[in-house]
């Protein structure tokens, strides 16, 4: 059995909370995880306990931003002529648009 450790703010956390999702809800978790930097756990835990997604820009960040970008253009080249979007795609625009708004304000 491993140590027990403490994590960054010093907490035990030995409690798991589990739950499902669908295949397509699971896409969009794992989309806006990688948007933010943060590992799947902290980020559900930031936005279950209504905190603030704080976006730290690194490599990662922004490797994951331009992956996106590029996946919502393709995507609004084929919606162009049916005139609508994903569910999915208006949540992830409108999460770049918050980042990028973010990214703004600190330049």
């Amino acid at each position: 059995m491993s140590a027990k450790s403490l994590d960054a703010h010093g907490r035990w956390r030995n409690i798991t909370v589990a739950f499902r999702v669908s295949p397509e809800e699971d896409e969009q978790i794992e989309r806006l995880v990688r948007l933010t930097g943060l590992t799947k756990q902290d980020y559900i835990i930031r936005r279950l306990t209504e905190q603030d997604v704080v976006v730290q820009g690194n490599p990662k960040v922004f490797a994951a931003l331009r992956k996106e970008i590029t996946a919502l253009t393709d995507e609004l080249h084929r919606m162009e002529a049916r005139d609508q979007l994903s569910e999915g795609a208006t949540e992830v625009l409108s999460m770049i648009g918050q980042i990028m708004a973010g990214m703004k304000e600190v330049s």
